[in-house]
């Protein structure tokens, strides 16, 4: 029996329609018939073949390792000469960081030295003007016995005008700056953010709630390479579906109208998402999982 085969049966056996392991797989109802048929070239790839597959399984209940193992010989292998050039390069990145962090903490015992001995300078540089300035106000003053004080009331009366007027201008300078302080803590607080919903999350599916969303939601796509990329809304409408590139990008989606954003990614590592300017960071590793389910609750939220 064909994998195809042996996956519609069981699909049959469960009482499933394509439209139905469609919306359970958020894959494309054409290509379950691909895979159903054996037609496995009409997939975009090997690696989306073998995902499609490992998706399939699982929604008719069938351990997607074991049936690997089974068909190893008909299902195609992802490892080409694409993956192990990605895999020379993300080494070479990261023995390249490796070199440049070294450099840095190399240089991180010099700063340190020589911030200390200016601190050292500046200390003993205050001590000796607080001496000096000590030494002259205890230092007594001869006064000329034939000196003559006379003290002016007016004078008095004026000095104290003046201290009340700079009182009164200082306090209304603090004024100010607590105002404009609060303005500033308002302001921030209503910048969007995209807070993860630990209790709604599980493996690579993730829920992001976006907070002090406003009426408008742009959607930003930046992509460094090939994959994979549904997004829908709550009404399972389809914004984008598709292979997205880099030569794609960056592509921007209007999604002022929905209430919630579903996005199907084949290779996360490949696909930077923004919502309203705000980046969308994988709470699972993309590097380690590529294929990533995530739901955006995009309802007019606050903290």
């Amino acid at each position: 029996m064909e994998v195809g085969s042996r996956l519609k049966e069981a699909r049959e056996a469960k009482g499933l329609s394509l439209d139905s392991l469609q919306e359970t797989t958020k894959i494309q109802k054409r290509y379950l018939k691909a895979i159903e048929d054996g037609n496995l070239h009409i997939l975009p790839g090997k690696f989306y073949a073998r995902a499609f597959i490992k998706e399939y399984a699982n929604a008719v209940g069938i351990d997607p390792a074991e049936l690997l193992q089974e068909y190893k010989e008909e299902i195609p292998k992802t490892e080409n000469d694409e993956e192990v050039q990605y895999s020379r390069i993300q080494r070479t990145r990261k023995d390249n960081n490796q070199d440049k962090n070294s450099k840095v903490f190399s240089v991180i015992p010099t700063i340190i030295v020589v911030l200390l001995i200016i601190g050292i300078f500046f200390v003993a540089w205050f001590l000796i003007k607080q001496s000096m300035e000590d030494s002259n106000s205890t230092s007594p003053q001869k006064q000329d016995e034939n000196e003559i004080i006379i003290n002016n009331p007016e004078d008095n009366k004026q000095d104290n005008k003046d201290n009340d007027e700079q009182k009164n201008e200082d306090e209304s300078k603090e004024g100010e700056g607590d105002q404009s302080k609060d303005q500033q803590e308002q302001e921030k607080a209503k910048q969007p953010e995209l807070r993860l919903d630990e209790e709604a999350s599980s493996g690579t599916k993730s829920t992001f709630n976006l907070l002090n969303a406003t009426d408008e939601v742009t959607v930003t796509l930046e992509a460094s390479g090939e994959t994979w990329l549904d997004v829908n809304d709550e009404k399972n409408e389809s914004l984008y579906s598709g292979m997205l590139t880099s030569e794609d990008t960056p592509m921007e989606l209007e999604a002022s109208k929905a209430e919630q954003l579903y996005f199907n990614i084949g290779n996360a590592s490949a696909l930077t998402i923004n919502i309203n300017g705000v980046e969308l960071n994988y709470p699972v590793d993309p590097n380690e999982n590529v294929v990533q389910k995530i739901w955006v609750n995009l309802q007019e939220q606050s903290e």
